[in-house]
């Protein structure tokens, strides 16, 4: 084990290779890294071991965590030049293209989250080992923090040990308690962890809060007392350095002081072994056509043939679970369901750390209810997660709720996400078929579900790849192309049959199941094959369906909920914001006119 002195030195030099680097680069977070120095030579040079695993959830301090795997060997000290450098996988802020790395961080608030989903994951897969996460103390007054505290204490996680470095200055100026670190003690003893205070450049006072850590059956935190800048007097607890590097003369007067640190130590820390995702196929109830059956139910048993296959998957809830009839699986496999209760920062959060871990979350809640998770969902990619993310009681579709519960504005979280695919059923055979489809992907999906039973207009053993849609009545004479998707599909097939009947113009329908990826050249022949009249009909805002066939074809039709909707009977909505049959029909009449 190494001495107290030599810990010492090693923050130290942690703290040189901070400033170096960053002067280096031109930009950083200096004086973040040096307030944590003495943590972080404790954490990887005595305490962590090969069956532990770190989060660095004050992100912006990314340039210490970098100096602290360049001295545990897991990549040469050189790259530490290289910090910020295009082509470097030394960012400024952690995201998984490190493999050191688990999960990604930076927005903060996010890695005490990604902690308890990893805690849990170790406690179902029986392995040994803890999860440390490093807050930072303006990070404490993010709501999902407490999202988090509180889940850890109630899933009983005494395999997760948080330390926050509590430096006093933010960005912008002090932190909420600033060095009042009895009030953070409370807050987290109030949550139902066990909190201990420390001297945060004491390794002495460090170490001994760990072994107490030992002994605990709670959760466990240290509130350590730092001081930002610390190292070096003229940044010593000094307003506006927040994310600043030094000048080169600067660091020169800063590396005096600091002095020399001619020091080597063995970390037993060791690099996240890679984690390879195998598909395991499941088998697909079956459904009698003209049957009414909701694709959230189809979806919630799915699920559980789907859990059957595969062990490694596990079902997170937001308290909707006999909404998003998740609620199959929790009966069938509670050991691996797991309950977020109303937090869906938390869910998503948990869903990082189990997909870091080598488990294979689905997440499931109201359409509506993903918006608070937004944040957690765009930093889920730069972990290079692997979630499947449903969304049920979407659109005005779901009726008497009223506007607050219908999830107009979901779709477009998951079109921004680079490489996400973005899936929305029809019927309880397609919602079926694209769940497998998400279970084949490795990385971020969506399955948009409805509330709403809905037809089965599909035969058992009909495929519906990523990528691709289905055409319903191609014909030489059709007048106008109609893309729909979900509970609008039905619509136009409505619309189709009575155009055809009443005023004998035929249309092309077309259900674009898969937004996201979209096969944009076939869509374009299928338009050009109806005169270039395309009609678009969406449960959403003007930004989903709409957005993604304009952007491949150009000039369209949208018929789309334009204005906040209001309480009502789901076929009264869609008729008054233009989304029903009639609407459709008008629009091709009109379009055909022209």
């Amino acid at each position: 084990m190494p001495t107290i002195k030599q810990l010492e030195l090693m923050a130290n030099k942690l703290r040189i290779h901070s400033l170096e680097s960053t002067t280096e680069a031109g930009s950083g977070h200096a004086t973040s890294s040096l307030s944590c120095a003495e943590i972080m030579s404790c954490l990887f040079f005595s305490v962590l071991g090969k069956n532990d695993e770190f989060v660095l959830s004050k992100g912006h301090a990314a340039p210490i965590l970098w100096a602290a795997l360049a001295e545990a060997g897991c990549f040469p000290r050189e790259e530490l030049k290289n910090l910020r450098k295009l082509g470097s996988f030394l960012e400024g802020h952690p995201t998984a293209r490190i493999p050191w790395v688990r999960v990604a961080t930076g927005s903060l608030g996010q890695g005490l989250s990604a902690g308890v989903g990893m805690a849990l994951a170790k406690k179902l897969k029986k392995e040994k080992g803890k999860i440390f996460v490093l807050l930072g103390d303006g990070e404490c007054a993010e709501g999902s923090v407490w999202e988090a505290a509180n889940a850890a204490a109630y899933h009983c996680l005494d395999n997760i040990l948080a330390i926050i470095d509590v430096n006093r200055l933010g960005q912008s100026g002090e932190t909420m308690h600033g060095h009042n670190l009895e009030k953070y003690k409370k807050k987290f003893e109030a949550f139902g962890w066990q909190a201990v205070i420390a001297k945060g450049h004491s390794v002495k006072e460090i170490l001994s809060a760990f072994r107490k850590a030992d002994k605990t059956k709670k959760p466990f935190i240290i509130i350590a007392k730092t001081i930002k800048g610390k190292g070096v007097s003229f940044l010593e607890n000094k307003e506006g350095w927040h994310g600043k590097a030094l000048k080169k003369d600067e660091l020169e007067k800063a590396l005096q002081e600091i002095g020399k640190a001619n020091i080597t130590l063995p970390s037993k820390f060791e690099c996240p072994k890679k984690l390879d995702y195998k598909f395991f196929d499941f088998k697909l109830n079956d459904y009698k056509l003209g049957e009414a059956v909701s694709t959230r139910e189809a979806y919630g048993r799915a699920l559980v043939n789907l859990g059957k296959a595969n062990k490694d998957a596990v079902v997170i809830d937001g308290d909707v679970k006999n909404s998003t009839m998740t609620e199959y699986f929790f009966k069938e496999f509670p050991e691996r369901s797991f309950q977020s209760f109303i937090a869906e920062q938390n869910m998503a959060g948990m869903a990082v750390g189990f997909s870091a871990m080598g488990l294979n979350p689905y997440v499931a809640t109201f359409s509506a209810f993903l918006s608070r998770a937004h944040d957690f969902i765009r930093m889920a990619n730069y972990s290079f997660a692997n979630i499947k993310f449903a969304g049920s009681h979407s659109g005005i579709s779901i009726g008497q709720d009223g506007p607050s519960q219908m999830g107009l504005e979901d779709i477009p979280i998951f079109l921004n996400i680079p490489g996400a695919i973005v899936l929305y059923p029809s019927d309880a055979v397609s919602a079926e078929y694209l769940l497998k489809e998400t279970a084949k992907f490795k990385g971020i999906s969506y399955l948009r579900t409805t509330r709403e039973k809905t037809k089965v207009i599909y035969d058992n053993g009909e495929k519906f790849p990523v990528g691709s849609f289905k055409i319903w009545k191609n014909e030489k004479e059709d007048k106008a192309l109609v893309i729909a998707a979900g509970v609008t599909l039905h619509e136009a097939l409505k619309a189709q049959d009575i155009l055809l009947k009443e005023k004998n113009i035929s249309i092309r329908v077309i259900d674009l199941y898969s937004l996201a990826p979209l096969d944009s050249e076939a869509l374009i022949k299928e338009a050009q094959a109806c005169q270039n009249n395309v009609i678009v009909v969406e449960d959403h805002y003007c930004s989903a369906l709409g957005f993604v066939v304009s952007a491949a074809l150009g000039k369209i039709k949208n018929l789309c909920v334009k204005k906040m909707p209001e309480s009502g009977k789901p076929e009264e909505l869609m008729g008054k914001y233009g989304i029903d049959a009639s609407a459709i029909i008008k629009a091709v009449s009109d379009t055909t006119r022209q």
